[in-house]
């Protein structure tokens, strides 16, 4: 008796703090971290890269769910965005119906991908497309954007009362069902709030409500945070007046998220269309006015669709910010835009996601893959989670080709890395550059000394940077060079290259090595 007595006495709190451990430590929810100007999407603990896709807008039905993980597989990705149709889940006001939500979650466990949910409520592209037919038919009730003109628009208003309390009320119901049905498994990681919302075929509301804000004073503390004097909007924004206003009027509609994080706290992000903000400067007041006056949306995406390359890298530098992790929210599916997936990455991105991926005909016939984007996701997947620590330790660098830069210098703290893209590339030649310009590369600094290197279609070589890349390819400075691949967060190495395969540098081609390599001084 008295030994079970002073066994009870050591094992019961050591079983109950077993017990409360596993409740609190066990799941630890998404959640967006900063450090040093860098940003990362934690999960489960670790940094997370999101190698994402986007399904077509109406393709979150049972029916068509074969189509869209099918793709996914094609493609490698690790999540998977998928809407939630406010029509849909809400069909008669205070009634809901989940069982869309649960299928997807269902399904998704199954394929192991984790998701991205897009609130496809009050606004969709800015329309009202996806509100409930109790909402669209009763515009007394649930009002219209008024344009310049007087002409009421398929745009829900969004200083309307009645409007955000019912897009509130049906969005904080979908968070609480998410909490309920996975705040073990975490299955969703983020979720945005509304697509691409803002009036896209009017400058602002012109409704006599809209007139009688627009003529007030601007709120204090956007004031304040601006570093502007105080007065109406027209006092203190002049020409951008109009467009300041109805920016602020959709980052004040978005105390829609408040209510779903008080209902689910997981990392919340509204995207944006890059054609209604043509440049840097608009961007920065763009993230600006959402930190200010929406600060329960963690991430200002960037919705990019412009293939320029200059524009592209622009609003990669706009969009990136240490109180903004750069999250490309959507992007082309077609091959030309996977070279942006470096450039991303060489950024500081959490993730990248195509727009449009399953094969229901909209964007992708049933014959067509986006190769380019699936051999991206192919190389990196089996390190994302490597990948993501890297780059949020400032350790990762990318290189991509364009056109009359075929080869590029990297710099590497004591070491330099010289990118050669094409093939064949002849001794004391030029490098020839590909076709249309694919090559690309990643390189991970490890050590000093040792470096993870990656690429598709390039030639990879180090030298000291107190000495100039050497013509002939036969002098190199690799001392060991290990082909490999992570097993459970471990380097493994396959088999060690050299001679042949490293004398003229690391070549990288069309298939998936990685390589990790030391690198010396041996003059």
């Amino acid at each position: 008796m008295e030994i079970r007595n002073l066994l009870n006495h050591f094992l019961a709190p050591a079983f109950f703090l077993l017990i409360v451990s596993g409740n609190v430590f066990a799941v630890e929810a998404p959640r967006i971290t900063h450090k040093d100007g860098r940003s990362c999407l934690m999960v489960d603990g670790q940094p997370y890269l999101i190698l994402g896709a986007q399904m077509n807008n109406s393709s979150e039905w049972p029916s068509t769910l074969p189509n869209v993980w099918r793709a996914v597989a094609k493609m490698h990705a690790n999540m998977l965005g998928a809407p939630v149709y406010w029509e849909q889940m809400e069909p008669q006001p205070g009634i809901f119906d989940f069982r869309n939500v649960d299928e997807l979650i269902r399904e998704a466990r199954e394929h192991q991908v984790r998701l991205l949910l897009l609130w496809f409520g009050a606004s969709k592209n800015g329309q009202m497309h996806y509100a409930p037919e109790w909402v669209k038919t009763n515009p007394a009730r649930y009002p219209r954007l008024i344009g310049e003109h007087g002409e009421p628009l398929d745009i829900l208003a969004s200083n309307s009362a009645t409007n955000l309390d019912a897009d509130k009320h049906a969005f904080a119901a979908l968070m609480r069902h998410l909490r309920g049905i996975d705040e073990e498994q975490h299955t969703v990681l983020m979720v945005q709030v509304e697509n691409e919302a803002g009036p896209y075929y009017a400058d602002r509301d012109y409704s006599p409500l809209g007139n009688k804000q627009f003529a007030a004073a601007v709120p204090a503390g956007i004031i304040i945070a601006m570093h502007k004097k105080p007065g109406s909007w027209s006092q203190v924004f002049g020409p951008d007046a109009n467009d300041t206003f109805a920016l602020w009027s959709e980052a004040h509609y978005n105390t829609l998220a408040a209510a779903g994080k008080a209902e689910f706290n997981i990392p919340m992000y509204v995207n944006i269309a890059a054609v209604n903000t043509p440049n840097a400067e608009a961007v920065r007041k763009l993230i600006d006015m959402w930190k200010i006056t929406a600060p329960s949306i963690d991430i200002v995406g960037a919705d990019l669709y412009n293939p320029d390359s200059a524009l592209y890298q622009e609003m990669l530098r706009a969009y990136g910010r240490p109180d903004n992790p750069l999250w490309i929210s959507e992007t082309g599916i077609s091959d030309g835009y996977a070279k942006f997936f470096f450039y991303a990455l060489g950024d500081g991105a959490i993730g990248f996601s195509p727009f449009g991926l399953d094969h229901t005909e909209w964007s992708l016939s049933n014959d067509q893959d986006p190769n380019a984007h699936a051999e991206n996701y192919a190389l990196i997947l089996p390190m994302d989670r490597e990948i993501a620590r890297l780059n949020f330790e400032g350790k990762l660098k990318t290189a991509v080709e364009e056109p009359g830069h075929a080869q590029q210098e990297v710099a590497l703290g004591d070491w330099q890395a010289t990118v050669s893209f094409g093939y064949p590339q002849p001794d004391r030649q030029p490098p020839p550059g590909t076709l249309d310009f694919h090559g690309r590369v990643l390189i991970a600094q490890l050590a000093p000394n040792e470096f993870l290197v990656t690429g598709i279609d390039a030639r990879v070589t180090f030298h000291p940077p107190s000495r100039p890349a050497p013509a002939d390819h036969h002098i190199n400075n690799i001392l060991r060079a290990e082909e490999g691949k992570y097993v459970n967060g471990t380097w493994t190495p396959l088999r060690i290259l050299n001679g042949d395969e490293t004398q003229r540098g690391l070549n990288f081609q069309h298939d998936g090595e990685v390589v990790h390599v030391t690198v010396y001084r041996w003059d």
